[in-house]
């Protein structure tokens, strides 16, 4: 059994493929349209067997945002420095003590993510 696939509430599509894309640094996996006002817009931070699908008919674009997404990272400081270079708003980073540091940011349509550091 695996997490492979995290379908994200998006009312603009466009906007949001390119947020992922431009901003983020994910990695385009499929455009596609299948019919019936479907649209299919999968999407893979690098790295990640995990991916997000944002798209027309994949959920109600008046859901309620997705919270509290992890993004595994090995420098949350650089991780956070780039995002910040390609304009999203990130936090500051958060030392929780034990070895576990995060930031956060949130996407367009309120999804929220973690920039997750775990010293071992």
């Amino acid at each position: 059994m695996r997490l492979e696939l995290v379908p994200l509430p998006s009312s603009d599509v466009e906007r949001s493929k390119a947020f992922y894309i431009g901003r983020v640094g994910f990695v385009l996996d499929h455009d596609i349209e299948p019919g019936n006002g479907m649209r299919i817009v999968q999407l893979t931070p690098p790295g990640s067997a995990c991916s997000i699908v944002i798209g027309g008919g994949i959920s109600s674009p008046d859901a309620a945002p997705v919270l509290g997404l992890h993004l595994v990272v090995d420098d949350v400081e650089v991780a956070r420095r780039t995002l910040v270079d390609n304009g999203v708003d990130v936090s500051d980073v958060n030392d929780m003590g034990g070895g576990v540091r995060y930031a956060f940011f949130t996407d367009p349509d309120g999804n929220s993510w973690a920039l997750q550091q775990i010293s071992r």
